[in-house]
């Protein structure tokens, strides 16, 4: 997997102080698109043990809320192994820290990858620019949805998450 940056103190994607995962590939290629330098999968720079040991010093903080995983997309297919992997890892390492995630791909899609199990927010759906709507928390057009995963998951319904 590659990425283009960790943001550390981000309080604009996802609850309360968070450290933000910007991964590298999207297939989705939104028009207007506020991350386009994230499309290219062999863009930025490889995410290695010393950019993992960042993430995990930023989560070992108190006032950090937990993860966003965004980008690009996070399930793109050259990063959801790696994705999985980092969130399985986060979840026993930080069970106190939530775990947030874009993506283009729909709430359809991602439940039936491995992931979810591990997530707790996600905002699901592209970017279109005829539905931006710049007063809505955490995603930028209002065909996208903050849902709630493990009580979507539970009841077998899309539950959003609270604003």
């Amino acid at each position: 997997m590659r990425y283009h940056n960790i943001t550390k103190d981000d309080m604009l994607n996802g609850d309360g102080l968070r450290v933000v995962l910007w991964v590298a590939g999207c297939s989705h290629c939104c028009p207007e698109c506020q991350n386009p330098i994230t499309w290219d999968p062999n863009g930025g720079i490889l995410f290695d043990e010393e950019a993992k040991a960042e993430l995990f010093e930023e989560l070992k903080k108190d006032y950090v809320s937990g993860i966003t995983f965004s980008g690009g997309d996070p399930l793109h297919v050259r990063n959801e192994g790696d994705v999985t992997a980092l969130a399985r890892e986060i979840r026993m390492k930080f069970p106190e820290k939530t775990i947030w995630l874009y993506t283009g791909g729909s709430w359809d899609f991602v439940k039936k990858r491995e992931v979810v199990r591990y997530l707790d927010v996600l905002v699901d759906g592209e970017y279109e620019c005829a539905k931006r709507d710049t007063q809505l928390h955490w995603r930028g057009s209002s065909n996208q949805r903050v849902i709630n995963v493990q009580e979507s998951l539970r009841l077998g319904k899309v539950v959003l998450h609270c604003e």
